[in-house]
């Protein structure tokens, strides 16, 4: 998802300068405000001009930025699933094609999320941090997300499932309760695939507009993301110096490991179990779908290659591959949501929050749908991973961090995004009728 300035540096070449020179001034501010016990796990007290850099200007920077990506979270997932749903619910697309490619996208995505948070209990990538900084850290954020976690932590297993069926979609919106808010569109989405009146037809062209100012919205904000990741860096390691940025590189491998996993794992295994196909042959044909998705690092680019792919190079039927493909373009996204469970679950151990196994499974739900939500919008991940992580009382500004390496992981994200859409091609595929003629697209 790789945008580019009016100057023509491409958007993450400026985060990533931003994440530089604000990792930069903020462990030199460190070093400068602090007194003599600044030694990288505890400090002096805060000197005066520092404390004014901290509250008044690189701190409301910062959490302007999030407040801005907050701000886009309900209408961005709420008209993405209603969408989402309501092509897989299309008349012309339901029964056996419709249903397995369903099937296919939440099996799938799910198996994604849960790879990742084994990969991070497993390999603790964010567990560095000593337990002072931890408490210190997890201090910092969490005046802000108190409050919303206050009544869930003790919640039984059966109130956590009665709170995903919202009493009051409005008041799950306005409380942050994004699993209710997405059991909602849901259940929005399948209603309107049904019952397809004019007064639907017109609600749904709504919905679309909705999803596209969404869309244009994330755009202008995500341009501003390289301001907001230079401040929110600074008052980071202003704060805490170097040591916040440790179990980065540990973030980075597991994230990238359990990708690897799921691309050179489970998709061979579902081609040679599912879909009769050699895992070889599909990625040797596969392979210009997949150079594009991680060169341009967007699925929807990449989406006519992807359409080639499928009909010419593997030979799907053409009914099956524009349906999937398409559909896979906006809901099918296994790199997206494991990312996301990732970036989690690394923040949780990073600010010393532990979760249940409980939580984590609401975890790999909400990524599932989260996936959906994000799906093909430049940068639109981050508003549901911020929304998530305020829900589980993650302080939401470490998303400074992994913003650091977000961009080779949105590229391998993204070429396992596509991979996995041509996956469930040829899984969807398999004995169904290849009469219909393939023409190049």
């Amino acid at each position: 998802m790789s945008q580019s300035s009016s100057k023509g540096m491409p958007l993450h070449t400026q985060m990533l300068i931003g994440f530089v020179v604000g990792a930069a001034l903020g462990a030199m501010a460190f070093w400068l405000g602090h007194g003599p016990a600044a030694d990288g796990a505890t400090a002096g007290a805060v000197s005066p001009w520092l404390h004014g850099v901290l509250t008044y200007v690189t701190g409301p920077i910062g959490e302007i930025f999030l407040r801005l990506l907050f701000m886009l979270v309900i209408p961005l997932v709420f008209s993405a699933l209603v969408l989402g749903v309501v092509e897989i619910g299309d008349p012309a697309s339901l029964g056996r094609i419709g249903l397995r490619t369903l099937i296919y996208i939440f099996s799938v995505s799910s198996i994604a999320v849960m790879i990742g948070l084994l990969a991070v209990n497993l390999f603790q990538p964010g567990a560095g941090v000593a337990a002072a900084d931890a408490t210190a850290l997890l201090q910092d954020g969490a005046t802000r997300t108190a409050d919303i976690m206050a009544k869930g932590e003790a919640a039984s297993a059966l109130q956590v499932l009665f709170n995903i069926v919202p009493k009051n979609p409005f008041a799950a919106a306005v409380d942050g309760n994004l699993i209710a808010v997405m059991f909602f569109a849901l259940m929005f989405g399948i209603a309107a695939a049904v019952h397809r009146t004019d007064g639907v037809t017109s609600f749904l062209a709504t919905t679309q507009g909705v999803y596209d100012i969404s869309l244009k919205l994330i755009d202008w904000v995500i341009r501003t993301a390289p301001y907001a990741v230079a401040a929110l860096m600074f008052s980071l390691l202003a704060s805490r110096g170097l040591v916040a940025l440790k179990p980065l590189l540990g973030f980075a491998l597991v994230a990238f490991g359990a990708m690897a996993v799921h691309m050179f794992v489970v998709f061979p295994l579902l081609v040679r179990t599912f879909g009769g196909m050699s895992p070889l042959a599909f990625f040797r044909h596969a392979e210009p779908a997949m150079l594009t998705a991680f060169s341009t690092s967007s699925s929807s680019a990449t989406l006519p290659t992807t359409l080639q792919v499928a009909e010419e190079r593997l030979g799907t039927p053409r009914k099956v591959g524009r349906f999937v493909c398409t559909l896979g373009a906006t809901a099918n996204m296994n790199g997206t949501a494991l990312y996301e469970g990732v970036t989690v679950l690394f923040l949780a151990q990073y600010y010393g929050v532990d979760l249940s196994i409980v939580q984590q499974l609401m975890i790999v739900l909400m990524c599932v749908l989260g996936g959906i939500g994000a799906a093909g919008v430049p940068g639109g991940s981050l508003p549901v991973i911020a929304s998530i992580l305020v829900m589980f009382n993650i302080p939401a500004q470490g998303i400074a961090l992994i913003l650091g390496v977000d961009r080779f992981l949105d590229m391998c994200r993204t070429c396992v995004n596509v991979t996995g859409d041509l996956v469930g091609t040829v899984v969807v595929a398999r004995g169904e009728s290849a009469t219909e003629p393939s023409a190049p697209v």
